[in-house]
């Protein structure tokens, strides 16, 4: 199981139920960062109040493999998509402490603009690590509103930190790169009224 170090100068309280690092059924993104106008069939898109509503099921599901040692993947989570203009990104919601302590744990493959989003309950400067995740990936910290504070880059199987630059509740976990390929910088933004509260707010 991940535990997460605090970030330096964050809330005092760990952020033990933040564990995020992964792997995901991976394609490498094409370089041109297009991504299907719909998603892959079968996937479930749905309202992150409807995800969160349901976020006891996943945590139940989820909790026979923390049991395991992290030896397996957890079950695929519903599925958000998020727009930074004309790139469409589908994401796994880990909304629950069990769900995000798994995260992309022991994942081998991420299909091309699939990701996880990370939900917290408060926004706090919380920190990732890469133990048991199998793939090279990049982080996004987002803030209410939906833009990036600051992106960084994970190696696999590492203990390395990697923290918010400032408080935040959602964390988007992705391809190593992808952000880069794309010239998603800080200060960008992914849209998406259902999960950011920000543009909620604004509709």
């Amino acid at each position: 199981m991940k535990t997460i170090p605090e970030a330096p100068g964050a809330d005092s309280a760990k952020a033990l139920d933040a564990a995020p690092a992964s792997a995901r059924r991976a394609r490498s993104a094409n370089a041109t960062g297009a991504a299907p106008a719909h998603p892959p069939r079968g996937r479930r898109l749905l309202p992150l109040r409807r995800l969160l509503a349901g976020a006891g099921v996943a945590a139940l599901i989820a909790a026979p493999l923390a049991a395991l040692g992290q030896a397996a993947p957890q079950p695929k989570l519903p599925v958000v998509r998020l727009q930074a203009g004309m790139h469409i990104v589908l994401a796994e919601v880990a909304a629950t402490p069990q769900s995000r302590e798994i995260g992309l744990m022991m994942r081998e493959r991420l299909g091309p603009n699939e990701g996880m989003l990370f939900v917290f309950e408060e926004p706090r400067a919380y920190c990732f690590w890469m133990r048991n995740t199998l793939l090279p990936l990049s982080i996004a910290f987002l803030d209410d509103d939906g833009r990036i504070v600051n992106i960084a880059d994970m190696k696999p199987r590492s203990e390395d930190s990697h923290c918010a630059a400032a408080p935040v509740r959602f964390a988007l976990e992705m391809e190593k790169g992808w952000f880069a390929r794309r010239a998603l910088a800080p200060g960008a933004q992914l849209a998406n009224p259902d999960v950011f509260p920000g543009q909620a707010r604004r509709r």
